[in-house]
């Protein structure tokens, strides 16, 4: 995932400012991205601009730097749609961010194609909690370093555990997330 296709999908649903634009990833985009800088959004304004992928007004102001107010070009809006609604390839870490994204933009979506996305990510999850039950949990030391491998064999087979536990409470957060898509009672808890 991209910074173009997070900054596609908002201007996709309201024309933005720059300072707007990065307003929202210091708020209620902070999950979808983090440590977001103006200049980073700029840079990519900029060259979504040169590609024809968003378009500008320019509103003067005396005394300050004009405001640009950014749209969301039909071509633009082709490359958000293509990324959102492609094929979802789950990484190794539960609750990624372009899951959470394109979670978050389901509004651009139908239910099948969100429940395609939903599928990929439950299946991925219910594999990984079994690597995380079968995985070997032995260390060895034999570097010649000071190392207690008790220690470390405690705290890391706690980590397992913890993240056993996320991935259990994620897996059943898609499954309520899928039945209730199914059921048609998601749009009744808006």
């Amino acid at each position: 995932m991209k910074l173009e296709h997070l900054l596609l999908g908002v201007l996709g649903m309201r024309p933005s400012t720059g300072y707007d634009l990065k307003k929202f990833f210091d708020t209620s985009g902070r999950y979808l991205r983090s440590n977001t800088q103006m200049s980073q959004v700029y840079r990519v304004l900029h060259r979504m601009a040169d590609q024809g992928w968003v378009t500008y007004d320019v509103e003067p102001r005396q005394g300050a730097q004009d405001a640009k107010t950014y749209r969301v070009t039909p071509e633009g809006m082709t490359v958000f749609l293509d990324w959102l609604t492609g094929p979802y390839l789950p990484p190794f870490r539960a609750r990624d961010p372009e899951f959470t994204a394109r979670l978050s933009f389901c509004g651009f979506m139908t239910e099948e194609q969100l429940l395609r996305i939903v599928d990929a990510e439950l299946a991925a999850r219910r594999d990984q909690l079994i690597q995380l039950h079968d995985h070997e949990r032995t260390i060895v030391s034999e570097a010649g370093y000071s190392f207690d491998v008790e220690l470390a064999v405690a705290v890391t087979g706690r980590l397992a555990e913890w993240g056993s536990d996320d991935v259990e409470r994620h897996i059943q957060r898609l499954e309520r997330l899928r039945e209730d898509i199914l059921a048609g009672r998601l749009r009744n808890q808006a």
